[in-house]
């Protein structure tokens, strides 16, 4: 810890697992890195999977996981309630399907951004379309939470291709860059595409932010304060060190930021990778159990009840882990019927 440390800005700096610390109004987040092996003609592994947990392969092995994927990584249907995925794809490709009939294939910079509201099931598969090379993954799933009065808004999911979400660059003072991706809450005038419409982060005032930045070695860059009240935590999932307003960070931790304060970040000297997490937290009961999350016990109970009678739609597929082909490029089917093609 440096001598000028301000520990009133810096506070809870923790190691960083596979699930990731979060604060209101984050509910999880979650780093999956994977380097996948060339693919088979069913988008699985080329590769055997004796010796796995098959359907709880969460141990890394031989570099990647199945996750709980049969025959290619990832989740097979599951149901949700009460609150948004944003899931941050920096590499690799995932297949999305969902109880409401909708598809896509998104990846390499693209964010779904879905709003589970009322119940929705899908499926999210990480097809290895490389059958000659490798296919590495990495990425980032946020959980975020609903207000009451949006528990139970209409499911619906955007996506932000890659092409859409600005990159803010800047240089410090001796020409060092910082690029900052910006897929929530601007910085002065670089603004990102827009949530789904009944996400906490479609209200400026809540000051919901996620930026992926990146330093170069020795960069200096200052985080621009926020309002009082509102929370913020920074990851440092790669590179060596970097100091937060003169606190020593380590790679792979996270910090809790004060929010009434710009944070000066300096990095050591290696290429320094970071995400930030901000919001105005939603000051109501969390209840929370798997995938489902309210504001009290008895609204989990009926979101189960819900699910078991209903089962949010069910499902308009022909298998729980639905992939689409690999000679599909990057898609989403909406279900309006819109399509978009990238």
């Amino acid at each position: 810890m440096s001598e000028n440390a301000d520990l009133n800005i810096v506070s809870n700096i923790e190691p960083l697992g596979f699930n990731w610390p979060t604060v209101n109004p984050f509910l999880f987040c979650v780093h999956h890195k994977d380097d996948y092996p060339a693919g088979n003609e069913q988008l699985g592994p080329d590769a055997p999977l004796a010796g796995r947990n098959i359907g709880q392969d969460f141990t890394v092995k031989d570099g990647w996981r199945m996750y709980h994927g049969q025959r290619v990584p990832g989740f097979p249907v599951h149901p949700h309630r009460g609150f948004e995925t944003v899931t941050i794809v920096l590499n690799g490709f995932v297949d999305h399907s969902d109880s409401l009939g909708a598809a896509g294939r998104y990846g390499n910079g693209d964010v779904q951004w879905m709003t589970a509201g009322a119940g929705i099931q899908h499926a999210e598969m990480f097809p290895l379309i490389h059958q000659d090379k490798p296919n590495p993954l990495e990425l980032f799933q946020v959980w975020l939470n609903l207000p009451r009065k949006k528990k139970f808004a209409t499911p619906h999911y955007a996506m932000l291709w890659a092409e859409q979400i600005p990159i803010r660059r800047e240089k410090d003072a001796q020409g060092r860059p910082i690029d900052i991706r910006v897929i929530a809450g601007a910085i002065q005038d670089t603004v990102p595409p827009g949530p789904t419409p009944d996400s906490w982060a479609n209200d400026p005032a809540n000051e919901v932010a996620i930026w992926l930045v990146k330093m170069g070695a020795n960069a200096r860059w200052t985080l621009p304060a926020a309002s009082a009240g509102i929370n913020r935590t920074l990851y440092f999932y790669n590179g060596d060190t970097i100091q937060a307003a003169g606190t020593m960070i380590k790679d792979y931790h996270s910090a809790d930021l004060a929010s009434g304060h710009p944070v000066p970040l300096k990095n050591g000297g290696h290429e320094a990778h970071l995400l930030l997490l901000q919001g105005k937290p939603i000051n109501e009961p969390v209840a929370q159990h798997g995938p489902f999350v309210m504001n009290t016990q008895e609204e989990i109970r009926q979101a189960y009840d819900d699910y078991q009678k209903t089962r949010f739609g069910g499902w308009p597929w022909s298998q729980p882990d639905p992939v689409h082909g690999s000679e599909q490029g990057r898609f989403s089917q909406y279900t309006d019927g819109k399509r978009e093609n990238r």
